[in-house]
C-alpha cells in the first residue's frame, strides 16, 4: 500500500495538486478585488496566471489518465484519457454559460473550435511528425470508419440541423429534449460497441491488414518505459477475464490514481468560473471576435492531449492517434451538446448551435479530407500538411 502511494504521489502529481488548490485559495482571498474593475495589466496578469494553473492541472490529469491507460490497455485506457479531457472542456463551457453575461454561442464556438483543432491541427501535426519519421502510418480503417460515421451524424445534428428546423439557430425546447436524448443514446451505444463486440476495430492493425496486433496485457508498456509519461502502447485482445485480473491485481493503484485525477480536476472546476469572467472582460476590452473565446478554451483544454498524440505518432501508433483524436471529438460532441442543451433548458438560456455557411463548408471539407487521409493504405506527411493548411484557413475565418 505504502509503495503504491509512493508510486502514485510523485513530485509532479503533488505539484499539480498543490498548485491547483493553492491557486483556488488565492482567488478566494482576492475575490473582492476581482469583482471590482481592474486596470488592463493586472487583469491580463491574473487571467494568464489562472490559465497557466489550469493547464498545469490539466497536464496532471492527463498524466494520471496515461498511467491508467497503461494498466487498462486500449481502447479502455484511451477512453479514460479522452473522457478526462472532455470533462474539463464541459466544465469550462458550463462555467461560462452559468456565469454573468450572455453566452448563447459559446458551446457552438467551442465545439466547432475543438472539431477544427482535432481534425486538422492535431491530426495534421501528428501526420507530419509521424510521416517524416516513419514515411507512412497505417491505422485500423474499420475503427476510423466507425468514428467518422458517428461524427458525421453528431456534427450535422449539432451545427446544421438547428439552422434548418430551429428558431434563430437554436433548437426549441420541444426539439432540444429529443435531440439531447438521441445524442446521448448514440454516444452510449458507440461506447458499448467500442468496449465490447467491436473492440478489435480500435486496436493497432496487424502487419497484414486491419486485424489487431496481439500483445498480451502484461506486456503493455509505455513508449518511454513503465512509469513514464510517454504514449501508451496498444494492448489488444484483452478478454473480460484478463481485464478482471488487471483490476484485481492493480486495484489499489487504480483507485489511488483515480482519486488523484479527481482531486486534480476539482481545482479546474473551481477556477473555471473566474477564468470565464476574466476572459470575457479581456476579450471585450480588446474588441476581439466572440468566437475567439471558444477557440482559446479549446486550445487550453486539448494542449496536453495534443502532446500525447504527437508522442503516439512518433512511435508509429497511428490507431492510437485516431483513438485520441477522433475518440475525443466523438466524446466532445456526444457529451457537450446534450450538456449545454440541458443547461439551456434549466436556466432558460438560448443555446445557439447553427453554424455559418463558411464554417459548415470547412467542417464538411475536414470530414472529407479525413476520409481521404485514413482510407488509403498509408497516411503520410503530405496528408498532414493538407490538414494543417485547412486549420490555417479556419483561423483566418475566426477574425474575418
Amino acid at each position: 500500500m505504502a509503495s503504491t502511494l509512493h508510486t502514485v504521489l510523485t513530485a509532479p502529481a503533488l505539484a499539480s495538486l498543490g498548485l491547483g488548490w493553492a491557486a483556488y485559495a488565492a482567488t478566494l482571498l482576492a475575490h473582492p478585488l476581482l469583482e471590482g474593475p481592474l486596470a488592463a495589466p493586472p487583469l491580463v496578469s491574473v487571467l494568464v496566471a489562472i490559465v497557466l494553473v489550469i493547464v498545469v492541472c490539466a497536464f496532471g490529469v492527463v498524466a494520471q489518465a496515461e498511467h491508467l491507460a497503461h494498466r487498462l490497455g486500449d481502447p479502455y485506457g484511451t477512453l479514460v484519457l479522452t473522457l478526462s479531457i472532455v470533462l474539463i472542456e464541459v466544465i469550462l463551457i458550463s462555467a461560462i454559460m452559468l456565469g454573468p453575461g450572455e453566452h448563447a454561442t459559446i458551446a457552438r464556438d467551442s465545439v466547432m473550435a475543438v472539431s477544427m483543432i482535432i481534425l486538422n491541427l492535431v491530426v495534421g501535426a501528428a501526420l507530419l511528425v509521424g510521416g517524416l519519421r516513419h514515411g507512412g502510418l497505417r491505422a485500423n480503417t474499420t475503427g476510423v470508419s466507425a468514428y467518422l460515421s458517428v461524427l458525421v451524424v453528431l456534427t450535422a445534428v449539432a451545427f446544421a440541423v438547428p439552422g434548418l428546423i430551429g428558431r434563430d439557430g437554436a433548437y426549441t425546447p420541444g426539439q432540444a429534449v429529443p435531440i439531447a436524448a438521441v445524442t446521448v443514446v448514440l454516444y452510449a451505444f458507440f461506447l458499448h460497441r467500442q468496449m465490447g463486440a467491436q473492440r478489435a476495430d480500435f486496436q493497432e492493425p496487424g502487419p497484414a491488414g486491419d486485424g489487431p496486433t496481439a500483445v498480451p496485457p502484461s506486456e503493455g508498456t509505455t513508449a518511454g518505459g513503465p512509469g513514464t509519461h510517454g504514449s501508451v502502447a496498444t494492448v489488444s485482445s484483452a478478454t473480460p477475464t484478463s481485464m478482471a485480473s488487471v483490476l484485481a491485481e492493480h486495484r489499489t493503484e487504480l483507485l489511488a490514481r483515480t482519486a488523484v485525477l479527481v482531486l486534480t480536476v476539482v481545482p479546474i472546476v473551481l477556477l473555471s468560473h473566474d477564468m470565464a469572467a476574466l476572459l470575457d472582460e479581456v476579450l471585450y476590452r480588446a474588441g476581439a471576435p466572440v468566437a475567439l473565446s471558444g477557440l482559446l478554451i479549446a486550445l487550453i483544454v486539448f494542449l496536453p492531449e495534443t502532446i500525447t498524440t504527437l508522442r503516439a505518432a512518433q512511435s508509429a501508433e497511428m490507431q492510437r492517434v485516431s483513438n485520441l483524436c477522433h475518440g475525443a471529438l466523438v466524446s466532445t460532441v456526444g457529451l457537450t451538446i446534450p450538456a449545454v442543451l440541458v443547461i439551456g433548458l434549466l436556466t432558460g438560456q438560448t443555446v445557439t448551435l447553427a453554424e455559418s455557411p463558411t464554417n459548415l463548408v470547412l467542417l464538411g471539407t475536414s470530414l472529407l479530407l479525413t476520409v481521404a487521409t485514413f482510407s488509403g493504405q498509408r497516411a503520410t506527411a503530405l496528408h498532414g500538411a493538407s490538414h494543417l493548411l485547412l486549420f490555417v484557413v479556419y483561423g483566418l475565418t475566426v477574425f474575418a
